[in-house]
């Protein structure tokens, strides 16, 4: 089944207590189909300077990626700079140069637009909703957002809710975006809107998945590092999506989203051992087999 994101490609400069990296390949899309990938053929669309590194492209061909929503266009690519201080529960932005991403108007191929999941990644909710106008068929369609656009373009995030499926937002966003103090009033208020399902990500303490009548809490999956959790959360939808897509079916079950949310985490707890995109580009498939299997055996341990 076809699975489309749309969302930001960047040249990050990123510190951490483990170490720097200056201009590594980053943002949303990149994430989230690096991670996608591994279960589903992705159709990337985004946008890009003629800095990119032509390694970084030849990287995506290589893979499972389908790069014809590429554009590369005259100018530099979206940059983005943030230092995590010594527990790397918060970051801080040091700069923002969106350089060709404040141009950005992203045009789906013919192919793309009969796609049967879609992915809006977190990028204005204004382009969400240009890419839902593109649609010619009927996707599953999940959805990210930050708090940035709870408070500047929130009458076209609610538009953009109101079409989607599933959204993925953390717990405090949640709550600013409905005022709700209580995360089970908080969810019923964003299902109220339309989506089916709200993943709700808390941060060390895992996440949590609402899907229509059913209810699940996820733990994080232990890594066996921390590096660099930037694009964690990326990961982690592309892992999810990636999965749902794999089962063929734009009509999926509850167990379908209970194994996503595994995939999911397991693939977010990669990321984050490394700088950048480096340990989701070396991952082999026993790797994940292998911590798929101790990440099931976490949660049966912890519901039995």
């Amino acid at each position: 089944m076809s699975l489309v994101v749309v969302g930001s490609i960047a040249l990050d400069t990123v510190i951490t207590p483990k170490g720097r990296r200056d201009d590594a390949v980053g943002g949303s899309a990149t994430f989230f189909s690096l991670s996608a990938e591994r279960l589903s053929r992705v159709n990337m669309v985004g946008v890009v300077g003629k800095d990119f590194p032509l390694t970084a492209i030849r990287e995506f061909e290589a893979r499972n990626i389908d790069l014809r929503g590429l554009e590369v266009r005259e100018g530099k690519t979206f940059r983005w700079g943030g230092i995590y201080r010594k527990s790397m529960k918060e970051r801080e932005t040091i700069f923002t140069e969106l350089n060709v991403f404040e141009s950005f108007s992203p045009v789906l191929p013919p192919e793309y637009r009969q796609c049967d999941f879609l992915f809006l990644a977190n990028i204005h909710p204004a382009l969400q909703l240009q890419v839902l106008d593109q649609m010619e068929g009927k996707p599953l369609v999940g959805l990210d957002t930050m708090n940035l656009w709870i408070e500047t373009a929130r009458d076209d995030l609610i538009k953009a809710i109101r079409r989607s499926h599933i959204i993925i937002i953390n717990d405090e966003e949640i709550i600013q975006l409905t005022e709700e103090p209580y995360l089970v009033d908080a969810v019923r208020k964003v299902r109220e809107l339309g989506p089916h399902t709200v993943i709700v990500k808390k941060g060390k303490y895992g996440a949590e998945l609402f899907h229509y009548e059913h209810h699940g809490v996820y733990p994080i999956c232990p890594e066996n590092r921390l590096e660099d959790p930037t694009g964690a959360g990326d990961s982690f939808a592309g892992g999810f999506m990636g999965y749902l897509a794999s089962r063929g079916a734009r009509e999926c079950c509850y167990e379908d989203y209970h194994e996503a949310m595994i995939y999911g985490t397991v693939m977010a707890s990669f990321l984050v051992e490394s700088f950048s995109t480096d340990k989701l580009a070396s991952l082999t498939d026993p790797e994940i087999r292998e911590r798929l299997k101790m990440f099931k055996h976490l949660l049966k341990s912890k519901t039995s």
